[in-house]
């Protein structure tokens, strides 16, 4: 670093209000020798606009004019080519005074190193002068007060896009996201739409243009010109939804005259608020670590109004401020299912919490039955799937499910036990490996022994067995055994069995069993 030079100061001005100019960085602008700041070649630059009132009479300015701000351009290296040697120039002009010992303000409006211009001088000169960022609100923030709607509650994730993302990528991030903003908008806006739309966030969004300022307008994202989006404006998917404090489902007060036929992109008063249509959809947490539990699953949960399910799977949800919690014994499934259905027709987003995943034993299938009732019709019932504890205890092992294998429970509260015996004579005479699920409980201790004998009527004594309990939670204990070693008594209703088949082997992995079942038949 060069000694007795100058100070680059990188001051974020936030995102347009002079009043939320933080008092440090009033106190820099005031104080530098040189303010810096960049346009587009129309020469009005918004952050000179912001930190106007806090300049004084006599400093030096340094306006940066940007060649191009598309990527049409005659620069023989392009767009790229044309940006970095403006960049270039820009240094060497602020070099010069901090070279002759000048203090400089370059501004940024928000925040200097949240897609700002700064962090490409700061670059460029930071390993040769004295260097300090002095933050700012950002536009994300200012947007969710324009909407006075929480941008994340409790554990939910806020992801950050530019919009100038390719759109399958950018509907992926969004379809994946609990809460979204969306910068850079302008021309790429008509994109923003449909990602948004493709990824079923289209009616949750919302749209901020110049946030903060007196221009600050508010719009549902669906209802906004494409043709009259400037670069300074925002898109928000809020995490939460009208189950928190805020008022149930209404648009966002909005400054402003009313929307008239011939300006569709004018400012529009909140209209009155109007019940959400409901839905039930069926979730699956995954076997027990929050890992496991999917982004789609996250975004669910905290869109729900209420939650239904065993209350052993609700306890595994974080709690959200407003949202109504239906807990139940685990066998009482059409009840829970009924319940779900009647909230989602009286406007309710409900989510069905299951463990795992909801289709394998689990309360997808018993919300679609009850749905069939004519009862529930026009209720839309969705299925988002989880990992399954299956796949969890096997991929502790290493493959056990590699090959064709059968899922099957022991309980025989929903189908006789006959039944059951059956199944288990059919799939071990069909030599595949068999996934167990609910071996046991406090009341059903003898379903165990009795599979044991009825596959020891077809597999070899040293056929290994797999035992995982509590996998993924703090408990977790994975063992293997052959089936002539399983002893019943160590079996119960956290555990998940897998039964190999002929091909299925155990070999030695550095010290720890790995287990695996071929894809393939030797002949």
């Amino acid at each position: 670093m060069t000694v007795g030079t100058g100070k680059l100061w990188g001051v974020g001005l936030g995102p347009g209000d002079p009043e939320l100019v933080t008092v440090k960085a009033a106190r820099v602008i005031a104080e530098a020798d040189v303010i810096a700041f960049h346009s587009a070649r129309h020469g009005r630059s918004i952050s000179r606009g912001i930190a106007e009132p806090y300049m004084r009479p006599g400093q030096l300015e340094e306006h940066l004019i940007y060649p191009v701000t598309t990527e049409t351009t005659d620069h023989p290296g392009g767009y790229q080519g044309a940006i970095d040697e403006f960049y270039a120039a820009a240094a060497d002009r602020l070099a010069a005074h901090l070279a002759a010992g000048r203090s400089v303000a370059l501004l940024a409006a928000g925040d200097p190193l949240f897609y700002s211009s700064y962090m490409h001088m700061h670059r460029r000169l930071a390993d040769r002068f004295e260097a300090e960022i002095v933050p700012g609100i950002t536009s994300v923030s200012a947007a969710s007060a324009a909407l006075a709607t929480p941008l994340v509650e409790g554990e939910q994730v806020l992801t950050v896009l530019p919009a100038t993302l390719p759109a399958d990528e950018l509907t992926r991030r969004l379809a994946d996201s609990e809460a979204a903003a969306i910068m850079k908008l302008g021309r790429t806006y008509p994109a923003v739409r449909k990602a948004l739309a493709d990824s079923g966030r289209l009616d949750r969004a919302y749209y901020v243009e110049r946030a903060s300022t007196g221009r600050e307008r508010v719009l549902p994202a669906g209802e906004v010109d494409d043709a009259q989006v400037p670069y300074f404006a925002i898109t928000i998917v809020p995490g939460p939804e009208p189950t928190t404090p805020l008022p149930a489902r209404r648009e966002p007060v909005i400054a402003g005259p009313a929307r008239t036929a011939s300006s569709p992109a004018a400012e529009i008063a909140a209209p009155a608020a109007t019940p959400t249509s409901g839905e039930v959809v069926v979730v699956g947490l995954g076997p027990g670590d929050t890992r496991w539990t999917t982004p789609e699953v996250s975004a669910a949960l905290a869109a729900a109004t209420d939650l239904v399910g065993y209350t052993t799977y609700i306890d595994r949800v974080p709690v959200r401020p407003g949202q109504r919690r239906h807990s139940s014994d685990n066998r009482v499934e059409s009840e829970r299912a009924a319940m779900a259905l009647d909230l989602a027709r009286r406007g309710a987003r409900v989510a069905v919490v299951s463990s795992g995943d909801p289709g394998v034993f689990a309360m997808a299938a018993a919300v679609l039955e009850e749905s069939a009732d004519p009862q529930w019709a026009g209720v839309p019932v969705r299925v988002l799937p989880g990992m399954t504890a299956a796949n969890a205890v096997a991929s502790r092992v290493g493959a056990p499910l590699g090959h064709d294998y059968a899922t099957i429970s022991l309980s025989d509260r929903l189908k006789p036990w006959d039944v059951v015996a059956g199944r288990l004579a059919a799939v071990a005479a069909a030599d595949m490996a068999i996934a167990v699920y609910n071996p046991a409980s406090s009341k059903r201790t003898w379903q165990v022994g009795a599979m044991k004998g009825i596959l020891l009527a077809h597999r070899a004594p040293d056929t290994p067995v797999v035992l995982g309990r509590d996998v993924g939670g703090p408990g977790e204990s994975v063992r293997v055994v052959t089936l002539g070693e399983l002893e019943p008594a160590e079996v119960d209703m956290r555990t998940l069995l897998i039964i190999g088949a002929s091909t299925t082997a155990v070999v030695d992995g550095a010290g720890v069993p790995r287990v695996y079942t071929a894809r393939r038949y030797h002949a």
